[in-house]
């Protein structure tokens, strides 16, 4: 049995509003919060930790990460979502050994626990063909890192390029030849394959398991849609999916469907509660009145939406309605970090500009709750995450408050939100256990872990610019696809995510 007390920080309050004015003694047992108490109010229980002068939080819960673009870091800028999807998706995928999808998965991770993120959600690429042991290497490289984190094989059965509209026009026979993939997983096999892992790996039992994601309406047909639909019901695990990230996708899907991707998948009985609707940018009035309704979960980027200038979701506008929001960074690709203090941050900032009603912009306290509690919401485990109170699993972090970010020390919780950078990080705690302290991963060596990732790019670099080149030549179609979108209309009422050219 595994005990320890943390001695006198001070913590956030379990609604998430404010940081408690006095401060607390928390006792752990065996991963979990087992009392949340007055400082000194009782003896010790297991380990002492000393643990005045740091404020406790809950560790953030990234609920959108992409691991399989985290080779591509720092390689792309100003390009919008369609241009630069074919980068870090090829048509010819790289030539990836189990290895490297071990030493890829913690780039990521490894900036998560460093950065205060307990929690990682990943929709992981595994196509056109389904490896295994690909799979289990990125499940391992989370289990050694000590970090939480939920991950769901990428679940489609429309062929990425197929889901373009216009495709067919732009593209010559040639090029929509070289487009299909050759060998493919089918579907089914994919649904079974994550059946399969939940028996063993479920998040409910796990701190390593995995989830549902489909990828998004457009890519995915209605019947395997359903299929999806009806493997979560049945084994209560959580749903991602994307759903009109861009003005092209929301555009397209009015010119080709007569309606929005949100209504359709209410139609389809798609949405619920566990389901988590990333990004989320372009929304009608109707498409926030039916999500509220089911019961489904809006997750924001901000910060990736900003770098491929895709928009500003109506944030104030959900949260009105009572749609739960949570918070992730995306994929590296796009954006080059897991790094989610930024992220909270910008959405305590961004939505500052929707709006002349000061009494309606995102304040820290609401941003701070999207990236803990509305995480765990999200995930259907709020009775387990996203609060400091007992009952909930001990995932934590200690920042030291006499760093320059809480110094002096006014409100803690908005001295978090707008000025820490991870400087003062002292400890995290994933289910009591501490992997980071003082600064540094406790279970691997992050300069070894650079030096390994380094010595496998020396030898994928080549396959990458390769790749690259490739893509080049499939720039111009989408170019013109991209700009005849431009000029298609969005469904009446569409609420305003970009702001016009001045």
């Amino acid at each position: 049995m595994t005990k320890l007390t943390l001695l006198g920080p001070r913590a956030l309050a379990e609604d998430g509003s404010r940081v408690l004015p006095e401060p607390v003694d928390i006792v752990i047992e065996n991963g979990e919060i087992r009392d949340v108490r007055p400082t000194g109010s009782a003896p010790p229980e297991g380990e002492p930790v000393d643990a005045h002068h740091t404020l406790a939080v809950p560790g953030f819960i990234n609920g959108h990460h992409h691991s399989h673009e985290n080779f591509h870091k720092g390689r792309y800028d100003r390009l919008p979502l369609e241009l630069w999807m074919n980068y870090v998706r090829p048509p010819k995928p790289l030539p990836l050994t189990a290895e490297d999808i071990y030493l890829r998965t913690l780039v990521g991770a490894s900036q998560a626990l460093l950065s205060g993120t307990t929690c990682i959600v990943d929709d992981f690429n595994a196509s056109p063909v389904l490896h295994p042991e690909h799979v289990e290497a990125a499940l391992a490289a989370y289990e050694d890192i000590g970090i939480r984190a939920l991950l769901g094989p990428t679940l489609f059965d429309v062929p990425f390029h197929q889901s373009v509209p216009f495709i067919q026009e732009e593209c010559s026979a040639e090029t929509l030849a070289s487009l299909a993939p050759g060998k493919v997983t089918s579907p089914a096999e994919y649904l079974r394959f994550v059946e399969s892992l939940a028996a063993g790996r479920h998040p409910r039992a796990n701190r390593v398991g995995v989830l549902l994601a489909p990828s998004a309406p457009q890519r995915c047909s209605d019947g395997f849609l359903r299929q999806v639909r009806e493997l979560a019901d049945r084994t209560q695990l959580p749903v991602i999916i994307h759903v009109q990230e861009t003005r092209l996708q929301a555009a397209s899907a009015w010119h080709e469907r007569g309606k929005t991707l949100f209504q359709h998948l209410d139609e389809l009985g798609f949405l619920s509660s566990g389901t988590s609707l990333i990004h989320a940018v372009w929304l009608t009035p109707d498409d926030i009145a039916r999500i509220a309704a089911s019961g489904a979960s809006v997750q924001h980027n901000p910060n990736s939406n900003l770098k491929l200038g895709s928009g500003l979701m109506p944030m104030r506008a959900l949260l009105d309605a009572g749609v739960n929001v949570s918070l992730g960074t995306d994929g590296c690709g796009s954006l080059e970090s897991t790094d989610m203090l930024r992220v909270v941050a910008n959405t305590a900032l961004i939505h500052k500009l929707r709006g002349d009603d000061y009494r309606r912009w995102i304040g820290a306290e609401e941003a701070l709750h999207a990236a803990t509690r509305g995480g765990a919401i999200a995930l259907g485990q709020e009775d387990r995450l996203g609060r400091i109170a007992p009952g909930q699993r001990a995932d934590l972090v200690l920042y030291r408050l006499d760093g320059p970010a809480f110094t002096p020390l006014n409100n803690p919780l908005r001295q978090l939100v707008f000025g820490e950078s991870g400087a003062s990080i002292d400890t995290v705690f994933v289910e009591g256990e501490r992997v980071v302290a003082d600064g540094q991963l406790t279970r691997l060596d992050q300069r070894a872990i650079s030096r390994r990732i380094e010595q496998a790019m020396s030898r994928l670099r080549p396959a990458i610019g390769e790749a690259e080149r490739l893509t080049e030549t499939l720039r111009p179609a989408y170019e013109r696809i991209w700009s005849r979108c431009q000029s298609l209309p969005l469904a009446p009422g569409t609420l305003p995510a970009r702001l016009d050219d001045a």
